[in-house]
């Protein structure tokens, strides 16, 4: 493996069961989706909150991999070592539950995603970075309505995830997810999250 992945949020909210399960493959379109690629990279990292339910109900589907105090990991790997692990956390008084992709091949990845959801969802404002903003774009929206630029597209932007816009009269538009300006970030997200102050990533 490179370096450690970073770890980053990619929902707000609670994801409900079909979210959440949404979510276990957001990456389902990319190219090249059944060659050697390097799917760990997509995956390694990617943390979202769920609901009781749907920690129960994982925990019960299949016998866990394994065990350790308020977290199970899946016997089943997504993509070469990287699998899911749930968190059950006490924040602020309360117990939360979570979802993270864990390369199991550093042994220190489970650990590293548990302080930093604890870090994260301990901050006494809420706020979206960036990167969170468009990644919660991308978790929202519905297949149909993204993908990754193909051969049609500039060079540079080939194989980059990208984002329909309606374009009234003219259609739909594509846009690369990376490029979106602060307006379109604002109207493709839900009313709540559109004034949340922003920070640097953690």
């Amino acid at each position: 493996m490179n370096s450690s992945p970073v770890i980053r949020k990619v929902y707000q909210g609670v994801a409900c069961r079909h979210q959440m399960f949404r979510m276990f493959d957001r990456h389902a379109q990319r190219p090249n989706r059944w060659d050697s690629d390097d799917a760990e990279a997509l995956y390694a990292g990617e943390w979202f909150e769920i609901d009781e339910a749907g920690h129960d109900y994982m925990f019960e589907i299949l016998p866990p991999l394994w065990i350790r105090g308020s977290m199970f990991a899946m016997r089943e790997f997504l993509t070469g070592r990287v699998t899911s692990v749930f968190f059950a956390l006490r924040i602020d008084q309360t117990i939360r539950y979570f979802h993270g992709y864990c390369d199991l091949s550093d042994k220190e990845s489970v650990e590293a995603m548990r302080v930093a959801i604890i870090e994260r969802e301990s901050r006494p404002v809420r706020m979206m970075t960036r990167e969170e903003r468009l990644e919660h774009i991308w978790s929202s929206t519905a297949d149909q309505y993204r993908g990754y630029a193909d051969l049609s597209s500039p060079e540079a932007s080939r194989g980059k995830r990208t984002i329909a816009f309606y374009g009234g009269r003219a259609g739909n538009r594509l846009r690369i997810l990376e490029d979106l300006t602060d307006q379109e970030i604002a109207a493709k997200l839900p009313v709540h999250l559109r004034n949340l102050p922003s920070q640097a990533a953690a």
